[in-house]
């Protein structure tokens, strides 16, 4: 098949060419989008699955119904070298410039701006070698204390009013959000509830791992009552068959059905999988229908980019302890599994595992889904780690 023409996308937030078995979740997104423009209030939604099930690309696609429906939009990463407020204040530096330009009366905007270089001077916040600053003198009093959790919540109800003041809405849009610390979170959390509080024009879509909904249980008792936590999973057989054929049935080649269901049986439904399985038979094959020979033949080519960048980069990152923690856990089988099972296969005692263990979850390898057990957060790892550790030596 022409290489060029191929209809598949694998990559990370590479947006898929059929987005399929996400109508739940977005028509959740939807509902809560219009009731935030109309002053009713809805819990914001917090978007939570292993590694490439697609979470980024529903963001996106969230994002692109927000900017539809008339929403300014703030789209920010967290990760593990910058704070909450480092990513915060460029993006309502911007966003506050904005609104001021917006025509209409009042001038909560300018407020807002003064009240975002208190808190610029409050945490010190810089980029680079250069300081994020504002040439406008800071309100006293207002989100300058450089406690955080009473900061953040009096900066967002400044935003929001000036938002409310144009007749706009903000929704803030935040990928990985389980590297946030437990601080960080607790004043997310905070200031979404003064937003559901006062029925404020500013609304939170995130997505993190499935550790998520327990960081944020645990920094607010009431999160569960202020956000949604849809559960991203793999895709069902008959959705999986859709994402594969559907793309190339619109240009018009077929899969034979065996072929189908050899791909779903390899990726186990999960999309980032099924995106490189089909680039690569696409590529393989030669005229339709694509065959199950041709996928058997992609298979390897798979498996080794998979190994040498989807897994290999999170492989390296592990000390020899932690390998060996994980490799114990793929030798019990794709999981989850008992914290005891894993010292067994290890010849330790269950308490001997605890540091490599708060290591992996810190490094978001693994998570606990249930007391005593740990689980992979990137689907078919466990297959891969006995593919570059043959054996716990």
């Amino acid at each position: 098949m022409d290489a060029i023409k191929n209809p598949f996308s694998p990559g990370a937030g590479s947006p898929p060419p059929e987005l399929v078995g996400r109508e739940r979740v977005l028509e959740q997104a939807r509902v809560l989008l219009g009731r935030i423009k109309q002053k009713r209030s809805e819990k914001s939604i917090l978007l939570t699955g292993l590694r490439g099930v697609g979470k980024t690309v529903l963001l996106n696609e969230i994002e692109r119904l927000a900017l539809r429906e008339g929403y300014r939009t703030v789209a920010l990463e967290a990760h593990e070298g910058k704070s909450l407020a480092a990513l915060l204040v460029p993006a309502l530096r911007k966003l506050l410039f904005e609104l001021d330009r917006v025509a209409g009366a009042g001038d909560k905007a300018k407020r807002a701006l003064s009240v975002l270089k208190g808190f610029i001077n409050s945490v010190k916040v810089t980029l680079g070698d250069f300081e994020v600053g504002l040439d406008i003198e800071p309100e006293p009093g207002a989100a300058d204390s450089g406690d955080l959790e009473s900061d953040l919540p009096s900066l967002f109800l400044a935003v929001a009013e000036a938002a409310e003041e144009r007749q706009l809405s903000v929704a803030l849009l935040i990928d990985e959000m389980q590297y946030f610390s437990a601080k960080e979170l607790s004043a997310l959390i905070m200031a979404m509830h003064k937003m559901q509080q006062r029925q404020l024009p500013v609304v939170l879509l995130g997505a993190g791992l499935p550790l998520l909904p327990g960081l944020a249980g645990e920094s607010k008792s009431y999160a569960e009552r202020l956000f949604n936590f849809p559960d991203i999973g793999a895709l069902s057989e008959a959705d999986a068959i859709r994402a594969l054929g559907e793309p190339t049935r619109a240009m018009g080649v077929e899969f034979e059905a065996a072929a189908l269901t050899e791909i779903f049986r390899l990726t186990q439904g999960y999309p980032y999988f099924l995106q490189e399985w089909g680039y690569q038979t696409w590529n393989r094959a030669v005229a339709s229908p694509i065959t199950l020979a041709e996928v058997q033949a992609a298979t390897a080519t798979v498996r080794q980019r998979l190994d040498e960048n989807f897994f290999r980069v999170r492989f390296d990152r592990l000390t020899p302890n932690e390998k060996r923690f994980l490799r114990a856990m793929a030798g019990l089988g794709p999981g989850p599994h008992r914290s005891g099972d894993i010292a067994d296969a290890l010849g330790v005692t269950v308490n001997s595992l605890g540091p490599v263990r708060a290591k992996l979850i810190k490094k978001s390898m693994v998570y606990s889904p249930a007391h005593g057990d740990m689980a992979f957060t990137v689907p078919l790892f466990d297959e891969f780690m006995r593919r570059a550790m043959p054996d716990l030596s």
